[in-house]
């Protein structure tokens, strides 16, 4: 007989004997089981008791515990045999030369290593966070605490002194008066004399306004006087004819000071042409580096109003600077 058939049988019909011998019948050869199964129908026909079922259920129960147990003593060894050839593969690895096969397993086992050491700091690290935390939480409930006891008693101090100096200031208050009262009359007696003095001095400068306009009327006066006034009375003989004026002794005994070394034109392409009495010269060839400063040290006569001796070559010109017209010329007077 099968033993799945076996096994299909109802148990809770038959009695506690009939469950024995079928439960026998399984772990037995198939002979012997024929014989319970024989033994079962001739003993399932009488009717089986409550307590014989009870008993059958038990060992129901007992069976299922057992084969649990055995499948889980599988499982284990199962499992312990997996972690062994786990950790053989391992050792393997490692007594293996270093290959490009090798190098990924050792790297992942550091790197699990190092991910495990980095978890485990994390947490001390927390745990000692959480320490402080609580330590911190409870020194800033006690400054808390003492903050409090200190901020009422700096109240109680406050409120005095708050009374205090409301007295002082209504007691200022009333000097301020007073003291406002007195400054408003001396403030207005202050600006009575200023503005006398304002208008003293607006006075005073309306004085100097009007004796300004004066004097530079005067001096327009004057200059127009000088500008019309008759220049060309220059006389050129009376200074030749004056002994104190003998350039050319004065030049045979100095030669070195009539050198002034060479001439440079205003105009690159302008060349040497010889000038006379009457003639206009452009402004640039008496522009004040021409000038002869110290006529005295060349034995020339000082000149006046718009007169400058100028340097020409190695001429020297006497030019109304207003005009430009030449009027006295001394020919090769420098070297």
């Amino acid at each position: 007989m099968d033993i799945a058939k076996v096994l299909k049988l109802p148990l809770l019909k038959a009695g506690g004997v009939s469950a024995l011998a079928l439960a026998m019948a399984a772990l037995t050869p198939p002979q012997a089981a024929h014989a319970a199964a024989n033994a079962t129908e001739s003993v399932s026909e009488q009717q089986p008791t409550r307590g014989e079922r009870r008993a059958a259920r038990r060992m129901e129960r007992q069976a299922q515990r057992q084969r649990q147990r055995v499948q889980s003593q599988r499982n284990a060894r199962s499992q312990r045999s997996r972690e062994a050839q786990r950790e053989q593969r391992r050792a393997r690895r490692a007594a293996e030369p270093d290959t490009e096969r090798a190098r990924p397993a050792r790297r992942a086992e550091r790197r699990d290593s190092r991910r495990a050491d980095q978890r485990d700091d994390r947490q001390a690290e927390r745990r000692a966070e959480r320490q402080r935390d609580r330590g911190a939480d409870n020194r800033r409930a006690e400054r808390r605490s003492e903050r409090g006891a200190d901020r009422r008693a700096e109240r109680r101090v406050e409120n005095r002194r708050a009374e205090r100096r409301a007295e002082r200031q209504a007691e200022r208050r009333r000097d301020r008066r007073t003291e406002r009262r007195v400054e408003r009359r001396q403030d207005r007696r202050a600006e009575r004399r200023a503005e006398r003095r304002w208008d003293r001095r607006a006075e005073r400068r309306q004085e100097r306004r009007v004796e300004r306009r004066q004097d530079r009327r005067a001096e327009r006066r004057a200059e127009r006087r000088w500008e019309r006034r008759n220049f060309r009375r220059w006389n050129r003989q009376a200074w030749r004819n004056d002994r104190r004026y003998s350039w050319r002794d004065h030049r045979w005994s100095n030669r070195n000071v009539f050198r002034l070394g060479r001439y440079y034109a205003p105009f690159r392409s302008h060349r040497y042409s010889r000038l006379s009495t009457g003639f206009f010269l452009d402004s640039l060839f008496f522009q004040p580096r021409y000038f002869i400063n110290d006529p005295w040290s060349y034995r020339l006569p000082d000149v006046y109003g718009p007169y400058r001796w100028v340097r020409y070559y190695d001429d020297v010109v006497l030019v109304d600077i207003y005009t430009g017209e030449v009027v006295d010329v001394i020919h090769d007077f420098f070297w």
